[in-house]
């Protein structure tokens, strides 16, 4: 077999155990996987006219990072509007808005994402304070959590959004005032149709660059892979189109959305669907809901936030939720429910119980996002083999140490104490899985890495740490983006480690992220990023 890459004068870092192979270079068979470990002359024989050498000079290289939750296809579409996370109060907000209306032409949409609630302070959030800049402007505003939107009075208007709506998600609604009037707050993705399905939709080209160079872009930042949790819309079709056409940067798990009101015929859909895909991606497991955020009172919590809110599941019936995850549990399937308060994390694992009580084979589920549970939720995540999917960054730029922000008000001070407790769960014996969940928070992999080993607002690390007993150690945060990724996916047989035969999906660093500082490392240089054997990305003088 020919050989497709050779890496030479390299430290090859094992992440199982966190040292460094005694090996100094390794060859890449036509197949994209490791053919050879060995020193640097007996891997150079190994190369052919058509191989590509590259000498790292010592560079440290481990397996390919992956991100174990991102949404590759609406964070390609969301991120490409006006970007309001920098926007710290109303008047950043206003500005960042009449800046946007000036370039606009008539009759133009705004899409602005990002919007941290907490530039509303003790107002409550919604379009009122942006009328003035948004007048006759159909506008549509994500808050950061996507989970939630401002849709200005023209934008509701050309929806016909008059008043409050009933849904099959418990959780969405329209928020009206007292007089029964759209404040412009829509909650959760049914609500946020409404006005999305009137609002002008991208071509299918540019669907497809804007996905493209999203996924270039992450591959720039060491990413090999990811498990992207959504299916919707075109997303599979475009994921094919780049595939095939040689442009996927990144190998992508993909799990497809079962929401409230799935009956039988979806549910066997769902399942028929399975395995389908292409060299660089595949369709593989369920993303399920178990309730919204904490942030916007929808997330289903043991006893009510600060306003009284957050007390609902997102299924209306959290029964029909358990049914589902049974069948899917029988049929081998895997499953990925967001789960983010302590009672919606105490019914899926109670859910995945039951399921495993009913038989099938060895099924590994997982529960995304957990950002707070009590003391008897931590063992019962290694007990039931389920997987703790954690975004360490979204407790570090979203919630603060003094617990003077939204999540962490709503919630008061017992529950936030408990704000994603990485080092519990993994304590506890349960395999902790990092990502990002971009759009919602920055891809850069060594900026999760970092901020599950700092736990540091990442826009001023000289602010006090939010929980730093929950702190990460950089073998694990390195283990959480590849051995982790690797075993949820079931695939720690052929990925995730510098193995004979592995894939050779790789990150190459100008140093190690082992030794590097927390605080230092977002800005360890990456220099080289190879997916199945081929360079995706090549920093200059490589």
């Amino acid at each position: 077999m020919r050989t497709r890459l050779v890496l030479l004068s390299a430290r090859l870092l094992d992440p199982g155990t966190g040292a460094f192979l005694p090996e100094t270079a390794l060859a890449v068979s036509d197949d994209g996987r490791i053919a050879a470990l060995g020193d640097d002359r007996e891997i150079r024989a190994l190369a052919g006219p058509a191989t590509t050498v590259v000498d790292l000079k010592g560079a440290v290289v481990t397996p390919g990072l992956v991100d174990g939750h991102i949404h590759p296809v609406s964070g390609a579409e969301l991120t490409h509007g006006l970007d309001l996370s920098h926007c710290a109060n109303l008047d950043d907000v206003r500005e960042a808005l009449a800046g946007e209306v000036r370039i606009l032409g008539r009759g133009d949409w705004l899409f602005g994402w990002g919007l941290d609630p907490n530039v509303f302070g003790d107002r409550p959030v919604g379009i009122a304070p942006f009328d003035a800049v948004l007048d006759g402007i159909p506008a549509f505003l994500l808050l950061f959590d996507a989970h939630s939107a401002l849709a200005s009075r023209r934008a509701l208007e050309l929806a016909g959004v008059d008043g409050p709506r009933a849904f099959d998600q418990a959780s969405a609604e329209v928020v009206c005032d007292a007089a029964g009037r759209p404040t412009g707050l829509l909650q959760e993705d049914a609500a946020c149709e409404l006005v999305e399905r009137v609002a002008p939709r991208p071509t299918p080209e540019e669907s497809r660059e804007r996905l493209a160079a999203a996924l270039r872009s992450m591959a720039a930042a060491g990413l090999t892979g990811g498990h992207a949790m959504d299916a919707n819309g075109e997303s599979l079709a475009l994921y094919g189109e780049l595939d095939a056409a040689g442009e996927l940067a990144l190998r992508l798990r993909v799990a497809p959305w079962c929401q409230p009101g799935a009956d039988a015929d979806a549910v066997r859909a769902l399942i028929a669907g399975q395995g389908t895909g292409g060299d660089l991606w595949r369709v593989a497991g369920v993303k399920l809901f178990m309730d919204g955020t904490i942030d916007n009172g929808t997330a289903w919590l043991e006893q009510p936030d600060c306003h009284g809110e957050s007390t609902h599941a997102f299924w209306p019936d959290p029964a029909a939720y358990t049914h589902i995850v049974g069948e899917l549990h029988r049929a081998g399937i895997a499953t990925a429910t967001h789960a983010i308060g302590d009672a919606a994390v105490r019914h899926v694992l109670d859910a995945v119980e039951k399921a495993r009580t009913s038989g099938g084979s060895e099924v590994r589920h997982r529960v995304e996002h957990i950002e707070t549970v009590p003391d008897d939720t931590l063992r019962r995540f290694a007990d039931l083999g389920v997987l703790a999917s954690m975004q360490p960054t979204h407790c570090c730029d979203f919630t603060r140490a003094d617990h003077t922000d939204n999540w962490s008000r709503r919630l008061g001070e017992e529950r936030a104490s408990r704000a994603w407790r990485c080092r519990d769960l993994a304590d506890a014996g349960a395999t902790v899985v990092l990502g990002s969940d971009w759009p919602i928070a920055p891809f850069p992999p060594l900026g999760v890495m970092a901020g599950a080993r700092h736990r540091r607002p990442s826009r001023d690390l000289g602010q006090a740490p939010h929980g730093p007993e929950q702190a990460l150690t950089a073998l694990e945060a390195l283990r959480g983006m590849t051995t982790a990724p690797a075993y949820a996916a079931g695939e720690e047989h052929e990925a995730g480690r510098l193995t004979l035969g592995f894939r050779a999906d790789l990150t190459v660093f100008a140093d190690s992220p082992l030794t590097t500082a927390a605080t230092d490392l977002p800005d360890l240089p990456v220099l080289l990023t190879v997916l199945d054997g081929r360079i995706t990305h090549r920093a200059a003088g490589v």
